[in-house]
């Protein structure tokens, strides 16, 4: 294995220069984000355009590999997290015209592998949810695969706030969903999924046996941690659907036991990235404080990972 970090917590430095301090401080690899140059309205660690895969062509992409490479890092893969079941048609379609654009690069670029959402209306149910997935993602599924790149769906359900209320924005949140997502595509091992612990715990989903159960479909593992709020819970209850008491941390600052999740994948004979995803608001505000917290992630996975 080795162990990376999502280049978005870092998104005000130009990708050449977190690669170097990555590396510097014992990072391998660097999920990118790939948000559209543009930009647009963003949300709290999303947005972030560290490579412009807009009309990427072979001979810059060759360029960006080298000079990654030059700093002993390499690209576990490329990110970018919307909703490409959003209600808006118009919306929606540019999200898919983006995330193509994203397959195209990760293709030149010899990554072969984006991470991404599969989305969702939270105003439907899950089965209209289905029914919509099986209409529009089979086609970006054979687009990666003619490309030969596959897809990590992250498994956070995207229910955070009350403008995702009361499914959230990402219907692959959980086992069930995870095989309906599968099956709908007739299994295809294009789709996979970029797993992710921390969104497992407040909703008491055993990580061991999801890693047991689906191991040959997690193509990439994000590293963050989840701490619940007792009182925050107390307060709100289960049905809250975790608003108000799950609160993102750095690996090592939570409930997630990674020796026990790290032990898991190595049996189910993963061999790719465990990736650093920070969302720690003690560790947030200042370009200080961010690395401090990821090297504080670093110091809890790296003698867990070789």
């Amino acid at each position: 294995m080795k162990l990376g970090l999502l280049s978005v917590a870092l998104g005000d430095q130009p990708l050449i220069e977190v690669a170097k301090w990555a590396a510097a401080e014992g990072f391998e690899q660097l999920e990118v984000a790939c948000w559209p140059s543009a930009g647009g309205a963003k949300r709290r660690y999303a947005g972030v355009c560290h490579i412009d895969v807009d009309g990427l062509e072979k001979t810059r992409a060759d360029e960006i590999v080298g000079e990654l490479a030059e700093t002993g890092i390499t690209i576990s893969s490329l990110g970018y997290y919307p909703n490409p079941l959003h209600p808006d048609p118009e919306h929606r379609a540019a999200v898919h015209a983006h995330l193509r654009k994203l397959i195209d690069a990760s293709s030149l670029m010899g990554v072969g592998l984006i991470t991404t959402f599969v989305g969702a209306d939270h105003s439907k149910t899950l089965d209209e949810n289905f029914e919509e997935y099986r209409r529009v993602f089979p086609e970006l599924i054979g687009y990666a695969k003619d490309h030969g790149v596959r897809i990590g769906i992250e498994n956070c359900p995207m229910l955070f706030s009350g403008d995702e209320w009361p499914s959230g924005d990402n219907l692959a949140y959980a086992p069930q969903t995870w095989e309906r997502m599968f099956d709908a595509v007739d299994g295809d091992p294009t789709l996979g999924l970029n797993l992710d612990p921390s969104h497992l715990v407040w909703q008491m989903i055993d990580i061991e046996r999801v890693v047991r159960d689906f191991g040959s479909r997690i193509y990439h593992v994000h590293a963050k941690d989840l701490q619940i709020d007792r009182e925050g819970l107390y307060r709100n209850g289960i049905l809250s659907a975790g608003m108000g008491w799950q609160i993102p941390r750095l690996p090592g600052l939570g409930e997630v036991n990674w020796r026990t999740f790290i032990s898991a994948l190595y049996r189910t004979g993963y061999d790719s990235v465990v990736c650093v995803e920070h969302e720690d608001r003690d560790f947030e505000g200042t370009e200080e404080l961010v690395k401090r917290g990821l090297v504080l992630a670093r110091n809890t996975l790296r003698p867990l990972i070789g």
